[in-house]
């Protein structure tokens, strides 16, 4: 008897190469002509969030920008950048938070179930803890699945990656 496949949706991504990212991004706000002397500083804190604290939101949306595309350059996908909206800072200065997403929350994970049933493929997706996992006895209906689900990830803004493919 075949025994069944099976993968993991999971959404998570590489801290480290997230830590070289912000890195690099400090290393350019340190030379460029017009980041250079405004005291700008950027902040990984708990590995949850980014805090940039600039002199003005102008100055923090460049930030941001030279963020995502250290991000992408290092191979992370920038959806995992959830930015809020600028507030004031002590001394005259503004404050950006940006939350990294990770882990599927249950009602993201309970869509993704359900659109794996709506494709109605022989496999069976169960919700664990802050993934996914689907089962089959066909590999080409996981591969199927994985199609479908990458999908519907892009259009909900969501940074998927499939795991422990068996």
């Amino acid at each position: 008897m075949a025994k069944d496949a099976s993968f993991d949706i999971v959404s998570e991504f590489d801290q480290q190469e997230l830590v070289n990212a912000l890195d690099q991004t400090r290393r350019e706000i340190a030379s460029r002509f017009d980041l250079k002397d405004s005291g700008s500083e950027l902040e990984l804190e708990e590995g949850k969030k980014i805090v940039v604290t600039t002199t003005d939101e102008f100055r923090a949306q460049n930030i941001f920008d030279i963020l995502e595309a250290k991000v992408v350059k290092r191979g992370l996908s920038p959806l995992i950048l959830d930015r809020q909206d600028a507030e004031s800072a002590l001394g005259g200065k503004v404050r950006q938070v940006i939350n990294l997403k990770q882990g599927i929350e249950t009602e993201m994970a309970k869509k993704i179930v359900a659109h794996i049933k709506d494709a109605k493929l022989k496999v069976q997706a169960s919700i664990q803890g802050d993934q996914v996992r689907v089962t089959g006895k066909s590999r080409d209906d996981l591969q199927d699945v994985i199609k479908h689900v990458r999908e519907f990830g892009d259009r909900q803004s969501m940074p998927l990656q499939f795991t422990n493919y068996r």
